[in-house]
């Protein structure tokens, strides 16, 4: 009858080591994906800033592109236009000051995460005047 304890020790210590491991996986796949979300947002800033230098980036090519906001778009998350490489790695100059003198004068975009987000369907409920109904409700998405 000795066996069955010391079997037992030995799987709650096996145990214990699996959820250590885990727990450090997971850790550091978290700071892995922090870092890249920071460098993502970085470059997005750069873009919109116009402040890409040529010789650093290579631009994503256009399918890619494509697909991926298609594919952001149907699950109703926000997508950030920004403009195409071309455009981005243009050097600065006559055009770039012409381009800024036509700028249209139309309200700026609404910023990313404003939208609400789609619920498990994928589709917003529609919008009702009553405001007593709650079940079509977005606060429920």
């Amino acid at each position: 009858m000795t066996g069955v304890p010391e079997a037992f020790d030995r799987f709650r210590a096996d145990l214990a080591a699996a959820v250590t491991r885990g727990r450090r996986a997971a850790a550091a796949a978290g700071a892995k994906n922090a870092a890249l979300r920071d460098r993502n947002r970085e470059s997005a800033r750069q873009a919109r800033d116009r402040a890409v230098r040529p010789g650093e980036h290579v631009p994503t090519p256009d399918d890619v592109r494509r697909v991926a906001t298609g594919f952001r778009e149907y699950r109703g998350l926000p997508v950030d236009r920004l403009p195409d490489a071309a455009e981005l790695l243009a050097p600065p100059g006559k055009s770039q000051e012409q381009t800024d003198a036509n700028a249209n004068t139309a309200s700026a975009p609404e910023p990313s995460g404003s939208r609400p987000v789609a619920g498990p369907s994928g589709q917003l409920p529609p919008e009702t005047g009553d405001d007593e109904d709650f079940s079509q409700a977005r606060i429920l998405y």
